[in-house]
């Protein structure tokens, strides 16, 4: 049986429904198919045909298409491979990196680009080498958990730059996860056995951005008591995340983009330049485009760490996920010491309908809050009123509403005393933190180790603090 095209595909796929949607949309095209269900069908084709393209499943009915990929390669080594999965995680599509496949489809895929996909691969035959293939390391849980399309193009992405130090920035409202994708370049990549250095480029005073970046020698500067190694020299022969790069002072973007064209830094008060061998994943949540043309963020510096782009999807373009991520949640919160709890299909509903302008990182606090304050192992709807009351509200809520009455308690507050600069953190603190700890002892019934892991804080720390603030914790206990 051959093609007008001369290429001959084998079709390993279980469902009969894909199976027959796809030979039909191949051979339309030109391609002869050859169908089988299984490895043990796969493997006898392979040892009597000769293939141009294979198109597998992973899940097949005797087992994992991707765990036995080595004896593929053993019987037709140069032959491109086309993974096709229902199994959408980082994982499976790290593994099919790992397996150096042609291309990676998380299922429900677009068949048009399945197709061209063949025929690109008809045309890459013979460019096959499996000696650089990278492996999971042994701790292989994944940082990032969603499975929706949205998701698929940001795990496509990251396998994409595994086998290389292209430079990659990560875009992203915050809360997205943006240094769990930079952790994951890393992790997973070739530097992996190297140092893993982040750095919030915003946090750092203008003056001390140098410092912290290329470090300095002793008596550089007034306080420079002894040398100091910076990020870039920590992060030699590793990765170097530069965390929201969009507010980084203007002068040093300068000073970073030097260094990142010459590959060589220079401390502060040194003579020496020294190689540095580091890759570099920015991450901002700003949009840099309206920023360059503003003048607030150099184009040259733009282009040199836009190189290749990841953006985060914010929670509300992936509402699949919420399910999923929230027992992955309630799964760490349970090893953090805190009850193990489930949730109702009920419950996820209503977590599904909530806003979430904090994204993942507000889901994840919310989940903590459930498993710490529910009375039953497990969460329903009801639950979900009792313990966020009005933030449990439709994605069609005001503004108002929306930020949450410490939010909107503590902007009225900086509206009515108008703080001098230098001094609006200290009264802040001072005006909203007694209130808020007595707020953290009325949730928990007054149990003080509860009320510090709902703060966040260390226990010893909040006792500390209900002293000198002369709460009396007593008063906010009551009966079950």
């Amino acid at each position: 049986m051959t093609s007008k095209a001369g290429n001959t595909i084998l079709l390993v796929e279980d469902d009969h429904a894909i199976a027959t949607v796809m030979m039909a949309a191949l051979e339309d095209e030109g391609f002869a198919i050859e169908h089988c269900v299984s490895m043990r069908e796969r493997d006898q084709w392979l040892q009597r045909q000769r293939f141009d393209v294979m198109l597998t499943d992973v899940m097949l009915e005797d087992g994992d298409g991707l765990a036995s990929m080595d004896a593929v390669r053993t019987i037709a080594p140069d032959m491109p491979v086309i993974v096709l999965s229902a199994q959408n995680t980082l994982d499976t599509a790290v593994r099919a990196s790992d397996s150096d496949v042609f291309e990676y489809f998380p299922k429900p895929f677009d068949l048009d680009e399945v197709v061209q996909a063949v025929q690109q691969a008809c045309g890459a035959r013979g460019g096959h080498d499996t000696s650089n293939a990278l492996c999971l390391p042994e701790d292989d849980g994944m940082p990032l958990v969603g499975r929706s399309p949205a998701m698929q193009g940001v795990y496509r992405m990251i396998t994409r730059v595994l086998r290389n130090d292209l430079t990659v920035l990560v875009t992203g409202e915050s809360g997205t996860g943006k240094e769990l994708v930079a952790e994951a370049v890393h992790q997973l990549g070739s530097r992996r056995s190297g140092p893993f250095v982040a750095v919030n480029t915003a946090a750092i005073p203008s003056d001390l951005i140098e410092s912290e970046l290329f470090g300095h020698e002793k008596g550089a500067f007034t306080g420079a008591i002894a040398q100091a190694i910076g990020k870039f020299e920590q992060a030699n022969g590793g990765t170097l995340f530069l965390d929201e790069i969009g507010d980084m002072p203007a002068e040093a973007q300068t000073r970073l983009l030097r260094a990142l064209q010459s590959g060589r830094i220079r401390r502060v008060g040194g003579r020496q330049e020294i190689s540095v061998d580091v890759r570099i994943v920015a991450a901002t949540n700003k949009d840099l485009v309206p920023m360059i043309a503003a003048g607030t963020f150099r184009e040259d510096l733009y282009y040199r760490l836009n190189v290749v782009p990841i953006h985060l999807p914010p929670l509300r373009e992936r509402r699949e996920d919420i399910g999923v991520l929230s027992q992955h949640f309630l799964a760490q919160a349970a090893d953090d010491g805190l009850p193990r709890r489930q949730l109702t299909t009920d419950a996820i509903h209503g977590l599904e309908t909530r806003n979430w302008r904090g994204n993942v990182r507000e889901l994840r606090n919310v989940v903590y809050r459930l498993a710490l304050m529910a009375r039953d192992d497990l969460i329903d709807a009801g639950h979900l009123h009792d313990i966020l009351g009005d933030e449990a509200l439709a994605p069609g809520g005001s503004e108002e509403q929306r930020d949450g009455g410490i939010g909107q308690a503590l902007g009225q507050w900086l509206h009515d005393h108008s703080p001098a600069s230098g001094t609006v953190y200290a009264q802040a603190l001072a005006a909203f933190e007694k209130p808020l700890i007595e707020h953290a002892l009325g949730e928990t019934s007054g149990n003080q180790l509860r009320a510090a892991k709902l703060l966040g804080i260390n226990r010893n720390t909040l006792r500390k603090r209900i002293g000198e603030l002369r709460i009396e914790p007593e008063r906010f206990s009551r009966s079950a």
